[in-house]
Parts: structure tokens; C-alpha cells; sequence
């Protein structure tokens, strides 16, 4: 277990410096500078031009410019912003990371909660009304684009109704929406595989075996059906983090959710090459970490599963 461990997280950090290197590659490859963003329209001449990016670095080369941006991670300095002059980016991202943490959180446990039973309760009554219901609310779920489901909802609920805030992170009405779209894709996913991993471990040998035994039939279900429907599920949500996390670009942008995702829809924008960089390894560690623990959990849960 220790060797798979080991192995797994360098191959993690493996990840993690190939996602760098790509983004910062994708970001210099880009058209525009960031010093023609720092200097707008204002009138400026050559010599002024020239050391603004002498002083930001942007003079030397990529690799020389990456180099030295990866040797003061490894001791915690992510540089500072071009764009918020000054501005550590460790400061911004810490400051937007709780904010977007509390989202993704809350729409996990929201579509955890929610489709997990509907989609067991599925499994156990297929080809009932409810079988019919939820797969078709799943699959509506799954065609609509968040993005389309935010706005609509802020048409409705803030602009015709009233009831909730279109905008920001001041209040637990500001969550309600947010978390209901990001929610929204994930219950569908996990519903319909909560239903078809029911629907199979039904069909299995020890099933028939523990109903021959003359086990209840809420006890086939709790003791056998659901432990063994669980395994696809726990696989699936360490691997939906990525999914969740660039939702959560999307939905922060439409809601104007001061997160790491509009931090980082911003950056890009303005090619703040230090912001971007920063969220990039955090998003790219959260996955990587995330599978991680899903593999661990994984074992854990069968015990017929042995890690060499």
C-alpha cells in the first residue's frame, strides 16, 4: 500500500509540472501583453514601455521566465500580480479559494444527499413511474448547460420575483442559486449511475443468496445492494472534481461570484500570467489529490480490492 502511494503521488506531481508547463505555454502563445493592458491609452514612450517590462520580466524568455516562477513555488512565492500591481497572488487565491471551497462543497453534498437515494430507489423499482421520472429529470440535467440554467434562474427569481440576490456572496440567499446549478449536473450523473449500479448488484449471485437465507429485504438492500452500489459512485466523485471545479468558472462568472473561478476568468482575460499560473497548480493538485483519496476509499470499501 505504501509503494502504491508513493508511486501515486509522484506521478501526481508528474501531472501537476506537465499542466504547468501547458498553461504557461498557452498563456505566452496568447495574442496581447499584459503591459498593453497595464498601459491602456495612456501616452507612454519606449523607454517607459521597455522598463515596465524590464521590471515585470517579461523581457527574457519563456523558459527562463517559467524557471524562475517554478524555483519560488517550491518555497511558497507565487509572485505578485501584474495587473493588481504589488498584490502577492498568494493573497488573492487565498482570499477567493474559501469562497469557491464553500460552493463546491455545499453543491456536493447537495447532489450527494439528493441522487444517491433517488437513484438506488430507482435501481430497486425500475420500469416504475418513479424509475421514469427521475431518469428523465437526470437526463434534462445533463443536456442543459449550466450556464443557460444560471441565467435563467436569475431572470426568474431575481428579476421577476425578487427572492434572491443576483449577485455576490453576502448573504445565504446569495448560495441558493449557485449551488442549485452546480448541484443540478451532478445529481443527474450520480442518479443515473446510482440506478444502473442498484440495478446490477440486484442481479447478482450473493443477492439471491441473501434472500434465500431468508434475510429481510430492507436488510438485502442496506447490508448488500447499497455497500456494493457504492463502489462506482465513489470512483466517479473523485473524478467529477475536475468537472465541478470548471463548472464552478462558469457559474461564478454568470453570478459574479467573487471565487477562484472569476479570479481566474479575469487573469486569463488580462494575461495576469502569475494569477493564472497559481490557480492552475491548485486546481490541477485538487484533482490529483482528490483521485487519490478516491482510490484509498475504493479499497477500503471492498475489502476484495488489494492494492499491490
Amino acid at each position: 500500500m505504501l509503494h502504491y502511494v508513493i508511486v501515486r503521488v509522484l506521478q501526481g506531481v508528474l501531472v501537476i509540472f506537465l499542466v504547468s508547463i501547458a498553461s504557461f505555454g498557452i498563456m505566452q502563445a496568447a495574442p496581447g501583453s499584459p503591459v498593453d493592458i497595464l498601459i491602456g491609452e495612456a501616452q507612454v514612450s519606449d523607454a517607459q514601455v521597455e522598463a515596465i517590462t524590464k521590471k515585470w520580466g517579461l523581457d527574457r524568455p519563456w523558459y527562463e521566465q517559467y524557471g524562475t516562477w517554478l524555483k519560488n513555488v517550491v518555497t511558497g512565492d507565487f509572485g505578485r500580480s501584474v495587473i493588481r500591481t504589488g498584490v502577492p497572488v498568494r493573497d488573492m487565491v487565498a482570499e477567493a479559494a474559501p469562497v469557491t471551497l464553500r460552493l463546491n462543497v455545499l453543491a456536493l453534498l447537495v447532489a450527494v444527499v439528493i441522487a444517491v437515494p433517488v437513484g438506488v430507489i430507482a435501481g430497486i423499482k425500475r420500469y416504475s413511474p418513479f424509475d421514469y421520472v427521475s431518469m428523465i429529470g437526470s437526463t434534462i440535467g445533463i443536456a442543459i448547460p449550466n450556464y443557460w440554467i444560471g441565467l435563467m434562474l436569475i431572470i426568474v427569481f431575481s428579476l421577476k420575483l425578487g427572492w434572491l440576490p443576483p449577485y455576490g456572496s453576502g448573504s445565504w440567499k446569495s448560495y441558493v442559486m449557485p449551488v442549485s446549478v452546480l448541484a443540478l449536473t451532478e445529481m443527474a450523473i450520480l442518479a443515473r449511475l446510482s440506478r444502473g449500479a442498484t440495478a446490477e448488484a440486484l442481479s447478482q449471485d450473493y443477492v439471491t443468496t441473501a434472500r434465500a437465507k431468508g434475510l429481510r429485504e430492507s436488510a438485502v438492500v442496506t447490508r448488500h445492494v447499497v455497500r456494493n452500489a457504492l463502489l462506482p459512485i465513489v470512483t466517479i466523485l473523485g473524478y467529477r472534481m475536475a468537472f465541478l471545479l470548471s463548472g464552478t468558472i462558469v457559474v461564478e462568472t454568470v453570478f459574479a461570484w467573487p471565487g477562484v473561478g472569476s479570479l481566474l476568468f479575469a487573469s486569463i482575460d488580462r494575461k495576469d500570467y502569475q494569477v493564472v499560473q497559481a490557480i492552475v497548480l491548485l486546481l490541477a493538485t485538487i484533482v490529483v489529490v482528490a483521485n487519490l483519496i478516491t482510490d484509498l476509499v475504493y479499497a477500503y470499501i471492498d475489502p476484495r480490492i488489494r492494492i499491490q
